[in-house]
This record gives structure tokens, sequence and C-alpha cells, in this order.
């Protein structure tokens, strides 16, 4: 797998929701994607909700050889937009066959179950297991083969674990926000792939000397080494910056190449930006509240 994905939250209308202006322009970039060299691309039935996973279905099916989509469920959207919980085991399993649907495919390579073990609000009533547990009924009758996590508490990954194997883990992680740090140390430790997102910290990177140095030394932006330091930070990191623009997605794409050449002390200084011991799991780093916050404005 390319260790570089691609998010594809950003090919929904503004503020992720709805078609977009121009739904010819983001099936051109699913399909520049894939010629690129990207492999795994991540998406969700919240997107839009339902449009991206149908505009990914229109550019890419059938899905060439080797190409995974990951697809959250457990997640949705509200009539005003706002984002909410939607993990009851029966919205679940209704939320897996309408992304089959709008993917055009019979079975998910990957599907997640979105959980809230990374925010200290949103907590669900549904126990973890009863949501789970049709992900794993599911992948039984040969629906799905691979079964992800999004939003996991260390404890939650430690209780899917004893229902099922868990192929990866999707939680915040960036070069601000590591309070994702224990999850991916689990995820090191016993073989399960860790994909950060807001792997940019929500565009919040600027003025840091430490990706400035690099990036000039190299030839590169600012973004392209914050996501080589990802690369860099763990080999189970399987980043998935998104974007609608094909310059930008080059871009991204090339941070790859970047990750050769970051030098260890500069790889060091980036880690250094924050104290990894102090992260807290339901605690965002400010940027990533910040975002949060803009995004709930944007519904008013």
């Amino acid at each position: 797998m390319n260790r570089v994905g691609y998010g594809a939250m950003q090919l929904a209308g503004p503020n992720v929701w709805g078609p977009p202006d121009d739904p010819e322009s983001a099936r051109r970039t699913l399909r520049l994607a894939v010629e690129l060299g990207v492999t795994f691309f991540d998406t969700a039935n919240a997107y839009g909700p339902r449009t991206v996973n149908r505009l990914i279905a229109e550019a890419l099916r059938p899905f060439p050889e080797g190409v995974i989509v990951g697809n959250k469920v457990g997640a949705g959207r509200g009539p005003d937009g706002s984002w909410i919980v939607t993990d009851h085991p029966d919205t679940v399993r209704q939320q897996v066959h309408e992304a089959l649907a709008d993917l055009g495919t019979d079975v998910s390579e990957l599907t997640y179950l979105r959980l809230a073990g990374d925010y200290a609000a949103s907590r669900s009533e549904v126990p973890l297991e009863d949501s789970l547990g049709v992900l794993v009924e599911l992948r039984d009758q040969g629906l799905i083969r691979r079964i992800g996590l999004s939003g996991a508490s260390p404890e939650m990954l430690a209780r899917a674990q004893k229902m099922t194997p868990i192929a990866a883990v999707q939680n915040r992680f960036n070069l601000l926000d590591r309070s994702g740090v224990q999850v991916l140390a689990d995820c090191e430790a016993q073989g399960i792939i860790f994909v950060p997102y807001h792997p940019l910290a929500s565009g919040r990177l600027t003025g840091y000397d430490e990706l400035v140095g690099p990036a000039e030394r190299l030839g590169a932006t600012p973004a392209q080494v914050a996501l080589a330091w990802l690369l860099r930070r763990s080999p189970a990191m399987v980043v998935i910056p998104g974007t609608s623009n094909p310059d930008h997605l080059r871009v991204n794409i090339a941070a790859t190449d970047v990750a050769k050449h970051l030098t260890d002390a500069e790889t060091a200084r980036l880690t250094s930006l924050v104290d990894e011991s102090k992260a807290v799991i339901d605690q965002p780093h400010q940027s990533t509240l910040d975002a949060l916050r803009s995004m709930m404005e944007s519904h008013r």
C-alpha cells in the first residue's frame, strides 16, 4: 500500500454538505490520484451525506486492483448539517448496506466503526460491542473484508480486539496534536495500520521554524514536511491528506520523497514541538478545537 493515501472529505460541497460545485472536477481528481499511485481512499457515509461515496464509484468503478476504499459508519448528519452519532446497531447495518450500494460494490474492503473515544463530548450510550458486533456479523457474511476503528481510545481498541482482529485505526494525530500517541503505540506493537486524521492540523501549521528550515533546504512546502514527518514518525502510519485541487494532490503525494530526505535531526526537532508524554486521548490541541468551532459555527 502507498503510505500516502487520499482523504475524500473535501470532495463534498461546502462544510462537507451536498454535492460539489463541479462534480466532474471531483471525479477527475479521484482518477488522478489513482494515476499518481494512490491505493488507499478514505471516505464516510456522512460526507455529503453519501455524496462522496457516489462520486468515488462514478470515478473509479470498477476499482483498480490493489485499491482499498476505507469507509466509516456509526456517524451521520442532522437535517441542519450537524455531525451526529449514529451507532445504533440497526443504523450501522443500514449504513454498511448504503455504502455498498453507493460505492457500487458487493464487499467493503475496509469498514471503520466511528467511535467517540478521542473527544470528551458526544459519548454514546450504545455499547461498543453492540455496534461492532454488526460489523463482525457482516464480515462473517462476506460483506466486509476488514474491520477498523475511528476515534478509538486504548481501552476501546482492547475491547474491540476481544471480538475481532482490527486492521486499521483512524485517530487524530499531527504535528501539533499528539492525543492519539498511545493508540499509535498500541498499533505499532500489534501490527495495525494507524491512519491519522487532520494530518495537516486543519491548515494551522504556519509560522513554525522547524517546518520552514527543512522545507527551504529540500525545496518543499511546509505541508509536505509535516506529512513527511508523519511518515518518519512511525512505520505504521498511512496518511490521508485531502484536497480537491489537482496541484495540491501532486504536492501531497510527493511527501513520500520528502520523507526520504528529512534528516534524523530535523525529524527529532519536529517531534519535540509537542511533549508526547503529556498527550491525552480526549483532549485535542487548541488548533483542532478551533477548527471544530469554525465548522460548527458555519452550520448556524
